[in-house]
């Protein structure tokens, strides 16, 4: 036996499909661990389409969000493989591990807050574009944000989008630090003296709903790269050019440009169809033409598992032993690779 399969015998019990083993692995491996690749344990069993290895993991609560070397989470590998049941249990284990993170690090957020001292701020955005009709329909706001104690209030006008228009109202969300988890989010509508606690958890008809969104679109990993970035101070001025520098408050502050930004994006298609590519095309090119989106008002039919992959004649040596190539376990990627310059 190799030195990697000794290291990584839980990858290779996966690998293999052997669940009496991969039980047994579970007791002294680490659930999360990563091979060479970053592929955990869980993300070979979804690439290679073992669902009983999937399961077992994730009642042992493996990392659902964890990425790869290529920047893919085994819920991107699920959605390019296409087993719907698959990707709803990911989802879940997502959505409960995401809940169960903000639970530990609740305490040091409240015990922060509290030292910090009270304070009263306004924030204004606003977002443009250079695609035409785009800037109309992006939202602007001035958001108002009173903290005291460990609570937090955000008032906001934007209430909902609509219409390809905003909807302006009266709400604000509250952030209630010694409340239960349950009770802490509130949202109040100023305007009609309502409120709603927000609740943590999806209901069955949402999660699906999730899983066919995933399954229809793209696959998408971005990234803000800034190893090239610099700063460098903004000039303002027609014949004679100086630093520029803004009123922030009560404070005169110096105002940079930054350089060297780059946005690198990859999206993967390889679970659509012609008629996905097609329709995802014409409800983009419609929202960025003419304002309008493009919708099926027919009853949302839900999405079938796709067929499983071919399988790839790898052994488990080869995989592990590539130290070098990366090798891709499940549908073979069709992938769009975009890079934008841009500085802000």
């Amino acid at each position: 036996m190799s030195e990697n399969s000794i290291k990584y015998e839980l990858h290779e019990s996966v690998f293999k499909n052997d669940v009496r083993k991969v039980a047994a692995n579970l007791r002294t491996h680490d659930v999360g661990q990563k091979d060479m690749h970053g592929n955990t344990p869980l993300h070979i069993a979804v690439m290679k389409g073992h669902k009983e290895c999937v399961q077992l993991l994730l009642a042992h609560n493996a990392p659902v969000k964890v990425k790869n070397k290529l920047g893919w989470s085994p819920i991107a590998e699920a959605i390019s493989y296409g087993d719907r049941q698959t990707i709803s249990s990911l989802i879940r284990k997502m959505k409960m591990q995401s809940r169960e993170s903000m639970e530990v690090r609740r305490p040091d957020l409240i015990l922060a807050l509290s030292q910090m001292g009270d304070f009263f701020m306004e924030l204004k955005w606003d977002f443009q574009s250079w695609v035409p009709l785009v800037s109309r329909i992006l939202p602007s706001d001035i958001c108002r944000i009173h903290k005291k104690g460990s609570n937090i209030r955000l008032d906001t006008t934007l209430v909902d989008f609509s219409d390809m228009k905003w909807e302006r109202g009266d709400i604000s969300f509250l952030f209630i630090g010694d409340a239960k988890p349950s009770q802490s989010l509130v949202v109040l509508d100023n305007k009609l003296k309502v409120f709603q606690k927000m609740r943590y958890e999806e209901t069955e008809a949402e999660i699906e709903d999730e899983v066919d969104i995933l399954m229809s679109s793209d696959v998408v990993a971005a990234q803000i790269s800034t190893k090239l970035i610099t700063f460098s101070r903004a000039q303002c001025g027609w014949l004679f050019r100086e630093d520029r520098t803004e009123m922030i408050g009560h404070f005169l502050a110096d105002v940079y440009v930054i350089n060297g930004l780059l946005l690198e994006s990859r999206k993967r298609r390889e679970h659509l169809t012609d008629e996905d590519l097609h329709k995802n095309k014409a409800i983009f090119e419609s929202f960025t033409k003419s304002g309008n989106f493009l919708l099926d008002n027919t009853e949302i039919q839900r999405r079938k598992s796709l067929p499983p992959p071919k399988v790839r004649q790898i052994s488990w040596e080869e995989y592990i032993n590539s130290n070098e190539k990366y090798i891709h376990l499940g549908r073979p990627m069709v992938c769009k690779e975009t890079r934008k310059h841009f500085k802000a």
